[in-house]
């Protein structure tokens, strides 16, 4: 009796035909574009989270920028809560202030900004850079429109509150435009 042989073995031709490919990628859900026009190459990087998206092109001298808030929030909190009479004084070239507490709130609120700050020096989420920036940002423009308005209603210019007026008014802008330039979208090469 003869026993039946088996027929010869087919190569499948899929992993060579491109449009049997891109059919089975598009049945897994992968090659294509996600809403944020993401392209993933696996599943697996679907599942897990593409970490590209969450990654900064950092604009020139945003590091060093966060080292100076840093360092700044962190030197103006310490002066504060050490020496508020000194510090007050820098400012408004007047006589003490009368209550210290004031003064040493407004540094321990300066020494959690800084702690934020010093946090966000080490990180590479741009949301947390971006949300970092926007903190300081506004910070500056609450400082420089209090300022303003202590300087009106006491009708005396002082040098040291004019020279803090023109800081807090180019931090601002600094802080403003390392805010847009990290939340731009990269190029596509």
């Amino acid at each position: 009796m003869a026993t039946k042989q088996p027929p010869p073995l087919m190569k499948k031709h899929s992993q060579t035909d491109l449009v049997s490919r891109l059919k089975t990628r598009k049945i897994l859900g992968v090659g294509g574009e996600d809403d944020d026009g993401e392209v993933h190459r696996s599943k697996i990087s679907q599942v897990l989270g593409n970490e590209i998206k969450f990654a900064v092109r950092e604009p020139l001298g945003l590091r060093v920028w966060q080292l100076v808030s840093a360092v700044m929030f962190s030197g103006v909190a310490i002066m504060a809560l050490a020496f508020p009479d000194q510090l007050y004084d820098a400012v408004f070239d007047e006589e003490p202030v009368s209550s210290k507490t004031p003064v040493r709130l407004y540094g321990g609120a300066l020494l959690s900004i800084s702690l934020i700050m010093w946090n966000a020096l080490y990180t590479a989420e741009k949301v947390i850079i971006r949300w970092t920036l926007l903190t300081e940002a506004c910070y500056f423009a609450v400082q420089f429109l209090v300022t303003t308005v202590s300087l009106v209603e006491s009708s005396r210019i002082a040098t040291g509150a004019v020279l803090l007026l023109v800081s807090r008014a180019l931090f601002i802008l600094i802080s403003i435009y390392y805010y847009y330039q990290v939340g731009r979208r990269p190029k596509k090469v």
